[in-house]
């Protein structure tokens, strides 16, 4: 992908697709390279959701604070099928910064028949030409309720599939789920072309395991600078720097000292710093490998 050629798909011949996400396939989405190179002075924030209602009455401010914070790419999952367009709209208004991503949350399954709207997103998926760079976010949540337990699993288990079939990556949610998590994706690890444990606030252990799975990275976020967080001694202990990647989780889950209030995406450096503290390095080193990392996890895509 890049250069400057126009994007098209024939989106607009698959049924059940919203006007609005078919006239986002059909307009140019060209991703023309940004003018600087990516540098060691620059970050990408692996997960954030700017397209969200919190952001509406002031998502240019936004994306302006991000870029002047040394944002070079802003990752966007999506979480289900209303809010897709504007997670597409997003998109589309910056091009040269935004990536979309397709996926079902696990908590936000409809309550019947959620695999119909999971063939509309592979519909989507299949569509020449389209822009999405991962299956995200997808997973298993059982913090609020196990009784859709079964559900989430299957759903995660169709998901895992397109990320084998389709070569992309994979961005799990994982709450209170670490081992239906790794069961439901072991069968699979093989076929796997990577991916990120997003926000990732577990013990050593659970570290070990998830790490375990090849080219799949940690996405370290606002967590990692909380007051009681045993994040930094997990990291410290036994995760690599080159298997950390940053992010925000905007509009949740503020560093500190911000907790409490709405997140975005220019707030990444606050983490860069205190990952600077756990593992000596410089802030420009933490930024230069996170950068590598998602380089490498999404390639051209990016």
């Amino acid at each position: 992908m890049g250069g400057s050629t126009p994007r098209t798909t024939e989106i607009a011949n698959i049924p059940d697709v919203s006007h609005r996400t078919k006239v986002f396939f059909a307009k140019n989405i060209s991703r023309k390279k940004p003018h600087r190179p990516f540098s060691t002075l620059m970050f990408i924030d692996t997960h954030t959701h700017i397209y969200t209602d919190e952001f509406n009455d002031d998502r240019s401010e936004v994306v302006k604070r991000a870029m002047d914070a040394g944002a070079q790419r802003l990752l966007l999952p999506a979480i289900d099928e209303a809010s897709l367009p504007a997670l597409l709209d997003t998109c589309n208004q910056w091009p040269n910064l935004c990536r979309p991503m397709i996926g079902l949350h696990p908590t936000e399954l409809p309550e019947e028949d959620f695999e119909s709207t999971l063939k509309r997103f592979e519909n989507l998926l299949s569509a020449p030409n389209n822009p999405f760079i991962a299956i995200g976010e997808v997973g298993i949540d059982l913090y609020w309720d196990t009784a859709r337990r079964d559900d989430q699993i299957r759903a995660f288990n169709i998901q895992i599939q397109w990320a084998a079939k389709y070569h992309l990556p994979l961005i799990i949610h994982s709450r209170n789920a670490h081992r239906e998590i790794v069961d439901t994706l072991l069968p699979y690890r093989e076929k796997l072309h990577g991916g990120i444990f997003h926000c990732f606030g577990g013990t050593a252990e659970e570290a070990q395991e998830l790490l375990a799975f090849q080219g799949f990275l940690l996405g370290i976020g606002g967590i990692v600078t909380f007051k009681k967080s045993t994040l930094p001694s997990v990291l410290a202990q036994c995760v690599p720097l080159e298997r950390i990647v940053l992010e925000t989780d905007a509009p949740y889950l503020a560093p500190t000292p911000h907790r409490g209030k709405r997140n975005e995406p220019a707030y990444i450096p606050l983490i860069v710093a205190k990952l600077a503290e756990i593992y000596q390095v410089t802030p420009e080193i933490i930024e230069a490998q996170t950068t590598a990392n998602a380089q490498q996890l999404f390639g051209s895509k990016l």
